[in-house]
């Protein structure tokens, strides 16, 4: 049954066999040197694994527009009919991490109801995040990198010294790294995959505090996503190199260009979230195997419960595509 104005519940365990899927596929291609085929496998997986739901699924978020993506582009419907649900999906977010066995990559997506989820042009957001249990409109786009570092300490109880903030290592963020260190906080930088890191803003255990910075609006959807299942805090602004890039904007419906996006206008409502390892990271392992089996670890959350669950997962090498 389906409880009025949320998701069917069972579609939190078939969420993570779709991640299972794309990660297992994309585990092949670690090391390899081979971007597009560890992501082409990815995303047939999970393509896959979606077209097997008793859903009407429609990708807000995907690959890219048709005649960019043969597969999970934007539009693209999914299912076997059923529950009409919106889908924001990164089959390998992190392709040059898989590539490079390089730790983080991840296989994600969100779904939510009808209408519940931005479709966001893929052109660059300036982002920032924290987990839950804070005050509201405790950080702040508009202010600066040392207020933030700051009014965060200040909640926790804490010096400004005990705050790390995950970065995108890019030139780009050469003077916002400089402010955070000017203020005592410590800075993770990652190569790539700010999706894993703004969820790990939601996990106590991996030491990230905070998400600043800006990468694709996009991931941002996915991220906004997670941190509504957590009630954790996140505001967006799209960033626009040209023109071209503001004409997509506005093939999106989107109209002001300078907008401010809160958390819910980016993912609202019941929301669930589902992202599997493909290589070991801080949050999650990635896919490990055996001769007989491969072991995969997944974080699934859901808004409408405020529910995490870590699930260990091992797969019997001849049933896992058809699980």
């Amino acid at each position: 049954m389906t409880d009025t104005g949320t998701l069917d519940r069972q579609l939190v365990m078939e969420m993570v066999r779709v991640t299972e899927a794309a990660a297992v596929a994309a585990a092949d291609w670690r090391g390899r040197g081979k971007e597009k085929d560890a992501d082409h496998a990815a995303v047939e997986a999970m393509r896959k694994a979606f077209n097997k739901l008793h859903i009407d699924g429609t990708v807000v978020i995907g690959e890219g527009e048709r005649d960019e993506a043969p597969m999970l582009f934007i539009g693209e419907k999914v299912g076997l009919g059923g529950q009409k649900v919106d889908i924001a999906l990164d089959p390998l977010e992190g392709t040059g991490l898989t590539a490079r066995w390089a730790p983080n990559s991840l296989a994600v997506l969100a779904i939510a109801e009808e209408g519940h989820l931005l479709n966001a042009p893929d052109v660059y957001m300036d982002k920032i995040a924290i987990g839950g249990g804070y005050p509201k409109g405790l950080v702040d786009l508009d202010r600066s990198p040392a207020d933030n570092v700051k009014a965060l300490a200040d909640a926790k109880g804490v010096e400004p010294g005990d705050i790390t903030v995950c970065v995108l290592d890019r030139l780009r963020h050469e003077t916002l790294i400089k402010d955070l260190r000017a203020v005592g906080a410590r800075v993770q930088l990652i190569p790539d995959g700010d999706i894993a890191g703004v969820i790990e803003t939601t996990d106590p255990m991996t030491g990230v505090d905070m998400y600043m910075g800006s990468g694709g609006a996009p991931e941002g959807v996915l991220a906004a996503a997670a941190l509504n299942c957590v009630g954790g805090q996140f505001q967006g602004r799209l960033l626009f190199r040209n023109e071209d890039e503001k004409s997509r904007a506005h093939r999106w419906g989107i109209t002001d260009l300078d907008r401010k996006y809160e958390l819910h206008d980016l993912a609202r409502g019941d929301t669930i979230f589902s992202a599997t390892g493909v290589t070991d990271g801080n949050m999650l392992k990635g896919v490990h195997k055996s001769a007989q089996r491969y072991r995969t670890e997944t974080v699934v959350m859901r808004a409408s419960t405020r529910t995490v669950r870590f699930i260990r997962t091992d797969h019997i090498k001849k049933d896992i595509i058809r699980s």
